[in-house]
């Protein structure tokens, strides 16, 4: 399949640190980036680049904050424990690091968006750690998923539809290209991710095809609730114009699966390209592995078995609803939007302050 002139090669050749200098020879200061979502806590601190950024510090710890908030409407306190420890984590590592607290970007996604809590597990952990994160919308999470992905479209490709897969909710966005640039024309939130959609289908002991259809179809009647209709961008994917953008754990995992990894390797997953038959036959491995199985499998583990098969199940609705041969696996995604726009919000000239005139009024005045 065709790569993407100008994506970065390995780990958004961002595994290095690196010792790059702004215009008065300093070294370029430190930014960070912290997500926490429905089932994992993730941190990135990177210095900027020419071609971007490079990484000097990443974290990721699987917390499953939501775990039971499709149930209760609330975040379960372990689960509220599970999540501080790992953000108390976070919080050393940037206090270290020496991340200017103005140069770091926290938000939280679904989990603290939909719990009666969220707010007063925020308020816990700002007392707590003094991390303040902020609950992001929707739609901001769409934006920031499609800024990480950007450099991972084809660049031949005349339309995108850019999937974040997350534990509590999934956000699609449609982009088309217009002249050198990407246009969003659509896009959307379905409140179903890997957590909520296994909570409300659990593994039945000989789990069959009935189960995972069931899925499948949960998922596609979210997507059909959406309300996205464009007859255009369905025609630029069945005649290979445009192709979908995977960005979750779920969707890596399927990646590691087709790849035989003997452990999760990212510099072969992010940017890989699968064909729509990849993705089913690894989907049909992971089925026949059952619980056991999947939890020895080096790139999912005992944390992931019980859901991987549901990301499987919203990546083949989503492939029914908007039928592609190609997916493009992306191991990157909001965390690398927000460091993305943050170093260039910082680049842009500050805006200058315009001289108010006053008639007849003296300097001291004036």
């Amino acid at each position: 399949m065709p790569e993407t002139h100008g994506a970065p090669r390995r780990r958004d050749e961002r595994s290095q640190p690196s010792r790059e200098r702004d215009a008065s020879g300093r070294d370029a200061p430190l930014y960070g980036a912290l997500d926490l979502g429905t089932n994992n806590c993730r941190l990135l601190i990177a210095r900027p680049s020419r071609d971007g950024f490079r990484v000097v510090d990443s974290f990721s710890r699987i917390v499953r904050l939501g775990e039971g908030l499709s149930r209760t409407g609330r975040l379960d306190p372990r689960a509220m424990d599970r999540a501080y420890d790992a953000l108390a984590l976070c919080a050393d590592r940037i206090v270290r690091k020496g991340v200017d607290s103005v140069r770091l970007s926290a938000v939280a996604t679904q989990a603290c968006r939909a719990a009666e809590n969220g707010a007063e597990f925020i308020d816990r952990v700002r007392k707590g750690t003094g991390l303040r994160l902020r609950i992001i919308d929707p739609a901001e999470e769409a934006r920031l998923a499609v800024e990480g992905c950007l450099n991972l479209i084809d660049p031949r490709a005349e339309g995108v539809v850019i999937i974040d897969v997350g534990g509590g909710s999934t956000e699609l966005s449609w982009l088309k290209r217009e002249g050198s640039d990407w246009k969003t024309t659509g896009w959307m939130s379905a409140a179903l991710g890997v957590v909520t959609l296994a909570e409300r289908h659990p593994e039945p002991e000989g789990a069959g095809e009935d189960w995972y259809e069931a899925m499948v179809a949960d998922m596609g009647a979210a997507l059909a609730g959406g309300g996205i209709e464009d007859p255009a961008m369905l025609d630029l994917l069945r005649r290979d114009r445009a192709h979908l953008i995977g960005t979750s754990g779920a969707i890596t995992s399927l990646a590691g699966i087709h790849l035989n990894l003997p452990r999760y390797n990212r510099d072969r997953v992010d940017g890989l390209w699968m064909t729509r038959g990849d993705c089913e036959a690894a989907a049909e491995r992971l089925k026949a592995l059952g619980p056991e199985g999947r939890a020895k499998e080096a790139c999912i583990g005992p944390d992931r078995a019980d859901l991987v098969l549901a990301g499987a199940a919203i990546l083949e609705a989503i492939q029914r609803a908007w039928p592609s041969e190609r997916v493009r696996v992306a191991d990157r995604g909001l965390r690398e939007g927000l460091l993305l726009q943050q170093m260039r919000e910082d680049k842009k000239p500050p805006k200058r302050r315009r001289r108010r005139r006053g008639r007849g009024k003296g300097p001291a005045q004036a």
